[in-house]
């Protein structure tokens, strides 16, 4: 059996941070680090840093999550995408990078409300009463 000795250039094999690389999702990330400081709201801070995180460690929540932690007409921000696994009872307003087209049809179905999470920020730029989900 022969053994090879491999040995790798300094620096090759190390993979740059670069963050997202969609554009809108970019600007968002920028938009809630700006309004977390102008704000002070810490909570749009650690959605940004969520949204910003890598393809492997993104956000998905399924409905049953959201019906399990959330009370009627509670806000809620998913700094990823909502899935459709589960039911939901109760109407609940939910700010999400993307939900999937059955998610939106059951969250309709319950008389909830789906919306961006700029309109989110426009419509609570305090943060208070929001819950984010992981």
């Amino acid at each position: 059996m022969k053994k090879y000795n491999i040995s790798f250039a300094k620096g090759v094999g190390k993979m740059k941070r670069t963050g997202p690389t969609n554009p809108y999702l970019k600007s968002l990330v920028e938009e809630l680090r700006k309004k977390s400081f102008e704000s002070k709201a810490p909570i749009w801070r650690d959605v940004a840093e969520k949204l910003s995180r890598s393809r492997r460690r993104k956000v998905a929540v399924n409905i049953f999550e959201i019906e399990k932690n959330t009370e009627k007409n509670d806000f809620v921000v998913v700094p990823g995408v909502v899935l459709s696994v589960g039911e939901l009872s109760k109407p609940v307003h939910i700010a999400a990078w993307k939900f999937s087209a059955s998610a939106e049809e059951k969250i309709k179905k319950a008389k909830g409300k789906m919306m961006t999470i700029e309109e989110l920020v426009k419509e609570k730029p305090k943060g208070t009463g929001v819950k984010i989900l992981v």
